[in-house]
């Protein structure tokens, strides 16, 4: 091999935090996966536990909830902001929901499309 394709393997080990093994090193422990969210139950537990009322029906946030539909938040971070919110929202405990009901939740906040940019919607591209 030459120089310089070693060098680059060199580089991007170091980047990808991997051993010559091609394993994470024992500093970083390996994460559980997360377990996977049904995207029908959650859009029904959406629903059922009024969660619209504030956020919208899908997502897009409204005049007393935060657009919840299209963060970058990790499942689990979800789950710690809904066990502990900020602000008026109140907290759903496990008593309430449980963790896999809210990764449901979060699988189908996570199926809905994103929104289109404002100069794709023709009424908006419309000059004033």
């Amino acid at each position: 091999m030459s120089k310089v394709l070693i060098a680059a393997l060199f580089v991007a080990s170091i980047t990808l935090g991997l051993s010559a093994q091609g394993t994470p090193p024992p500093s970083q422990p390996a994460r559980a996966a997360a377990p996977a969210g049904d995207v029908k139950a959650g859009q029904a537990l959406y629903t059922k536990m009024t969660c619209y009322y504030c956020h919208g029906t899908v997502g897009q946030g409204g005049i007393a909830g935060a657009r919840i539909a299209a963060v970058q938040r990790s499942a689990d971070a979800f789950i710690r902001y809904v066990r502990r919110p900020v602000g008026n929202m109140p907290a759903y405990t496990e008593r309430i929901l449980s963790d896999q009901q809210l990764t449901d939740i979060y699988a189908f906040l996570r199926s809905l499309p994103t929104a289109k940019p404002a100069k794709e919607i023709p009424l908006l591209a419309q000059p004033k």
